[in-house]
């Protein structure tokens, strides 16, 4: 099973890692048998499994019942889970108390979304030794904010920004980073920069 120490022997490696979103038992255990390195039980589970037009309809209670199900048909799979929309902003106490509920629901790791403004909570669920996976670029969870679903850091300060926020994740103990939907060019230079493996999601052609 992959570890937290295999995400960074493979980034040292410069060897890709491969990572699938899960919803449910049966898709869990296909997965299971195949050669991907870990699983995502994403906060997309609202659009894919609920219908709603974002992910700002996942709160803690559907993704703890999609962890759970996961979990029971995964068997030899690292699995991370999502933290839903505001569970990091409301609170330290509260958000730990969420990120203890996923985890023994069958979580690995958290991800949580965003940078800016969300250091200190990642620090502190870091150093409760719970690992963290970051994202920036499009984080879906911000939809509202950043107009729609559109690609990120086409422009220089959009790019300086995430340059910014990459190093903000992996100093605040990161054990990898999401990007998504974000120019190849600027993947690869973020990936060049932090010493933490990134996970592309549409972060190129």
């Amino acid at each position: 099973m992959t570890s937290v120490l295999e995400f960074q022997r493979y980034k040292k490696r410069n060897k890709p890692i491969s990572i699938i979103t899960c919803y449910d038992y049966w898709s869990a255990k296909i997965i299971d048998e195949t050669g991907v390195d870990a699983v995502l039980v994403g906060d997309s589970v609202a659009m894919v499994m609920h219908g709603f037009d974002t992910t700002v309809n996942a709160n803690l209670e559907m993704m703890k019942l999609h962890v759970s199900a996961v979990r029971k048909g995964l068997k030899n799979k690292f699995l991370i889970a999502d933290m839903p929309f505001l569970a990091h902003r409301k609170g330290l106490k509260e958000l730990i108390e969420s990120v203890d509920d996923v985890m023994k629901c069958g979580a690995q790791a958290v991800k949580i979304e965003g940078a800016n403004g969300h250091i200190e909570a990642i620090s502190h669920v870091v150093g409760s030794g719970i690992p963290v996976m970051g994202h920036i670029g499009l984080t879906p969870q911000s939809v509202h904010q950043l107009g729609g679903f559109k690609v990120q850091g086409k422009n220089d300060e959009q790019a300086r920004q995430l340059i910014d926020d990459a190093k903000s994740l992996e100093q605040a103990g990161c054990f990898a980073m999401v990007l998504e939907m974000v120019p190849a060019e600027l993947a690869k230079k973020i990936s060049e920069i932090v010493s933490v493996p990134t996970i592309g999601i549409g972060a190129g052609k």
